[in-house]
């Protein structure tokens, strides 16, 4: 059972995934199906444009929207594009082109509004391409007889998209209900890595090799471990030991990232804010360097609001 700070805590939209006081959100459901679906309609993954769907964007759509940091900016440039009511799928060319880390924070974003405790987590999914695991946000969400569950509103179908797609997401579980051994959270992945029961070179962008192994296992644990403590950065964000080099790291350090692993894995909500508030270097400071791909390296500096 959550206790009643953790519920609170994970009811409170953060910095990253307020969604606004857009009159657009009233009358939204609160079932997790319902708004997983609803986000399917409004989101479209920027790798799906070349591989999925066929859809023609302007230039630099795809390179510089996924870099919006804020739910609420995400929706207002969805309800600029188009003013129809959020439960209704737009156009593949309306939608937000994002990332995975866009869906889970949307999802969470309306969970927490609905009154269902909800958070980010960071990982690796299996289910993308066989034998290797993938570089993946989805969101978790409590169930009063589940618990915490796993929910993916990326694998989500829509029939807009269904009309015009290629290839979709052929996986054999309810993406409500992801199963743990199909997306492994970043603290298990770096505890199989660490153990040597996982490859680290089977963990990162299949399609990018220079982003695989044990430095991607290690920035996701920590995105994870800022994600739980409800600081939701973007996938290319870095800061302190999210920026480590593991083979000029020292023990020290590696004890650190092993106790984040297992705060992480458990989910013990006590423990996983005790850590984070007690190591600077776990977690991001106020300004944080993006690795984005039209800019190259930039400085951002987070609100205000975004620290613990």
């Amino acid at each position: 059972m959550l206790t009643d700070a953790e519920r609170a805590f994970y009811l409170r939209p953060s910095s990253a995934s307020d969604p606004g006081a857009l009159p657009e959100l009233d009358g939204l459901p609160a079932d997790p199906g319902e708004l997983a679906g609803l986000v399917r309609g409004l989101v479209l993954h920027r790798a799906e444009v070349s591989w999925r769907f066929e859809v023609e964007l302007p230039d630099g759509r795809l390179d510089a929207e996924p870099d919006t940091r804020y739910a609420a900016d995400i929706l207002r440039l969805v309800l600029a594009r188009n003013p129809s009511p959020l439960t209704e799928p737009r156009p593949l060319a309306d939608r937000f082109v994002g990332t995975c880390r866009d869906f889970s924070l949307l999802h969470s974003a309306l969970l927490r509004r609905a009154g269902v405790p909800a958070r980010i987590r960071c990982g690796f999914a299996t289910y993308f391409i066989e034998g290797f695991h993938e570089d993946h946000w989805v969101t978790e969400y409590w169930d009063d007889e589940r618990g915490w569950t796993l929910a993916d509103a990326q694998l989500f179908s829509d029939p807009v998209a269904a009309r015009t797609e290629k290839e979709g997401y052929a996986v054999s579980f309810d993406p409500l209900r992801v199963p743990r051994d199909r997306f492994l959270v970043a603290g298990d992945a770096w505890r199989a890595c660490r153990t040597g029961r996982r490859d680290p070179q089977t963990f990162g962008v299949s399609h990018l090799p220079a982003l695989r192994g044990l430095p991607e296992v290690l920035a996701n644990l920590l995105k994870d471990l800022a994600a739980l403590n409800r600081v939701e950065v973007l996938p290319w964000d870095g800061w302190g030991l999210a920026e480590a080099v593991p083979e000029l790291m020292g023990a020290a350090d590696y004890a650190l990232l092993d106790a984040a692993a297992r705060a992480t894995s458990s989910g013990e909500f006590a423990g996983l804010r005790e850590l984070y508030l007690a190591h600077e270097g776990l977690r991001p400071a106020r300004m944080i360097v993006s690795h984005t791909a039209h800019a190259g390296d930039v400085q951002v500096l987070l609100r205000a609001d975004a620290q613990p």
